[in-house]
């Protein structure tokens, strides 16, 4: 069997041509992709004043599991709060706020108690300043 030009120009477009315009989309997709835009957003700031000179500055995980309700308690040091998922309800000195994935808010070390209001797991980071506690 003989191949001629026609059959080999044939061929080429309907191989190449497909295989070219996946290359050409996934040239485009990277293109988009290799200049993130950065962004930079204030979620919260406080103005506060130390208790004194020498803090403990801590950064807790806590996972909530589903429906699960803490008891009353307070913390040692107050400081931002940030929920990473789900949604809690937070009752702290006689007010109740309702927060979810991506807000953050400020717990002032006041008596407080957080329940997940979810079926699935909740998760918060806790920025906490506390006072150093003397070595025993």
């Amino acid at each position: 069997m003989l191949i001629n030009r026609k059959s080999i120009f044939k061929i080429s477009v309907l191989v190449l041509m497909p295989l070219a315009m996946l290359f050409c989309g996934a040239v485009q997709t990277v293109s988009a992709q290799e200049k993130p835009a950065f962004n930079r957003m204030l979620l919260l700031e406080n103005a506060l004043q130390l208790p004194g000179d020498k803090l403990n500055a801590r950064v807790i995980r806590v996972i909530f599991p589903p429906a699960f309700k803490t008891p009353d308690h307070t913390h040692e040091g107050p400081g931002p709060r940030y929920v990473v998922k789900g949604r809690l309800k937070v009752v702290e000195g006689g007010k109740t706020d309702i927060y979810k994935a991506g807000d953050v808010f400020w717990e002032s070390g006041q008596l407080m108690s957080v329940e997940n209001l979810d079926e699935e797991s909740a998760e918060m980071i806790i920025f906490e300043l506390a006072p150093v506690k003397p070595a025993e």
